[in-house]
């Protein structure tokens, strides 16, 4: 029994720990290095913020996947001698026309090595191929995995982030994003949720001050494999980028030099020369890869791309070892800030459209937490209160029980860092009011063993054993309906269903193993008469 009383004060003292954190302010905490900082996250009808809705273009996710069968196909048919007269990505299918018609057959057996291609339909020599649906299903299931795991990495940020936002899945193919008030800046938020942060290094061929006098320096039509990319000034918030004007065109290959998969670090930091610019770090592989390129190219311009703008083009003038350098851009603190928290997140990859923009303001608030905070405290003052006049010192240890609830449930849903709504509240409200049911159906049952003549002992032990059925069935049933509102419910549904469902667990956690403690502790083993009940 030691090692029993042991483990509940242990976890109940865990819990106490998480829980008076709640009561504590956020600056307080962080002054104080033996309080936790992960506490309960207040939901937006608590205290206001930015709800958004965002549908990620699972499409194109698709067409990625169809750009890297191409590359393997064609890498395929080269092996065979085969030269295709077109290998192309048509939207969602796969477009290969046959230079000769002897080579069809050979382009069937590439398509089918692939084991997730299957041919759709042919028009002549072109045949359409299409991944398939198991393998679409998992392209797309993939896709929305990363989308999330970028955008919470952005919104989340340890250093620039908002720590109490939420970013979950919404159903199959959406990512909900939630924003507490007055933390983050609309235009800000916007611009970290849209932008793919594809970075890019490439070296600059050729450079003038607009796309014409470029083009007129290479009259015969720009080298293969070559583009234009241009450096723009910086605009005004929510400006497109094609409205800014064109400070310089430069001509780059399409492929680039280094892109910005290496990076393990970015910051902004300001600069006596350049401004505010942002630093960045690769990891050893981009450092030994950045090194050769800027060691084989002094002299050089490298340009420096974000979702194909050039932010800055600077000229190499020496290697540059230590896989560290920086961007420079005419950026104002803020916009370095935010260029640092995309690098850090990493790309995008796939274009997110934001479908729904709500402004939730705080109607509920403060007034809303303290009539709940009121109430929990009232209605456990009464259903303590009649315990322990009905059951007497029985009733004193499942008020005692109440306590300990209240203690763990708070501090499971701070660990967990679950968001309390106000539906959240209610649940809260209710699980207590439920967790005295299990007391007083095992109080009864030992008052009928009591009253067929048992001793105080016999009854107890045949109470709980006896009662302990009937408490699961009920509290498991109850358990399912929230799983179900957790799953299928949104928003302040799924807060009611996230409190509901971890008070069932600590309800019965703390009716039925701390009372019959309690009892083994007082009478235990002594011989009493009567049992206070």
């Amino acid at each position: 029994m030691r090692w029993r009383v042991i483990g509940v004060v242990a976890a109940l003292l865990l819990c106490g720990w998480y829980t008076v954190a709640n009561f504590v302010s956020a600056e307080t905490r962080k002054a104080t290095p033996f309080l936790p900082d992960d506490v309960m996250r207040l939901g937006l009808d608590l205290q206001g913020g930015i709800h958004w809705v965002l549908g990620p273009d699972l499409d194109v996710a698709i067409e990625h996947e169809l750009d890297v069968m191409r590359g393997g196909i064609r890498e395929e048919l080269e092996e065979k001698k085969v030269e295709p007269a077109r290998i192309a990505v048509d939207g969602q299918q796969l477009v290969i026309e046959a230079a000769k018609p002897e080579d069809l057959e050979a382009i069937r057996a590439a398509a089918s090595e692939t084991r997730v291609l299957h041919e759709v339909g042919a028009e002549g020599q072109a045949l359409r191929f299409e991944l398939t649906p198991q393998w679409q299903a998992e392209v797309r299931e993939r896709g929305i995995q990363q989308v999330l795991e970028v955008l919470r990495r952005r919104v989340d940020d340890p250093i620039q982030g908002v720590q109490e936002s939420v970013v979950t899945r919404q159903g199959s193919d959406r990512v909900l994003i939630q924003i507490p008030g007055g933390q983050l800046d609309r235009e800000q938020a916007r611009g970290l949720l849209r932008q793919t942060g594809f970075l890019e290094f490439k070296l600059v061929l050729d450079r003038a001050e607009n796309e014409e006098l470029l083009r007129k320096k290479h009259p015969d039509g720009l080298p293969p494999d070559t583009e234009i990319v241009f450096e723009r000034e910086r605009g005004l918030p929510g400006q497109k980028p094609e409205d800014r004007r064109i400070l310089a065109a430069y001509l780059v290959p399409k492929a680039p030099d280094l892109t910005g998969d290496f990076l393990t670090d970015a910051r902004s930091s300001l600069d006596n020369r350049y401004g505010w610019i942002v630093n960045f770090a690769f990891n050893s592989e981009g450092a030994r890869r950045f090194a050769k390129l800027t060691g084989d190219n002094v002299g050089k311009q490298l340009a420096i791309l974000l979702d194909g703008q050039v932010y800055s083009a600077p000229s190499l003038q020496t290697r540059i070892g230590g896989g560290r350098g920086f961007i420079h851009g005419r950026f104002s603190s803020q916009d370095a800030a935010d260029l640092a928290v995309i690098l850090r997140a990493g790309s995008l990859p796939i274009p997110v459209q934001i479908e729904e923009e709500r402004t939730v303001g705080p109607a509920l608030g403060a007034e809303s937490i303290r009539r709940g905070v009121n109430a929990s405290i009232m209605g456990m003052v009464l259903v303590a209160a009649f315990a322990c006049w009905y059951y007497k010192l029985a009733g004193v240890y499942a008020t005692i029980a109440l306590l300990a609830n209240l203690i763990m449930l708070i501090g499971i849903m701070s660990m967990a860092r679950a968001t309390l709504t106000m539906p959240g509240i209610a649940g809260l409200v209710l699980t207590l009011g439920m967790a005295i049911d299990a007391n007083v159906i095992i109080y009864e049952r030992i008052r009928e063993e009591l009253a067929v003549g048992k001793s105080p002992r016999a009854a107890i032990r045949t109470g709980f054993n006896k009662a302990l059925w009937t408490i699961l069935d009920a509290q498991i049933t109850t358990l399912l309906v929230a799983l179900v509102l957790y799953q299928y419910g949104t928003g302040p549904i799924k807060g009611f269903a996230v409190s509901l469902s971890i008070g069932i667990l600590t309800s019965v956690f703390t009716s039925i193993v701390i009372p019959r403690l309690l009892f083994e502790l007082y009478p235990g083993n002594r011989p009493v008469q009567a049992l206070s009940i």
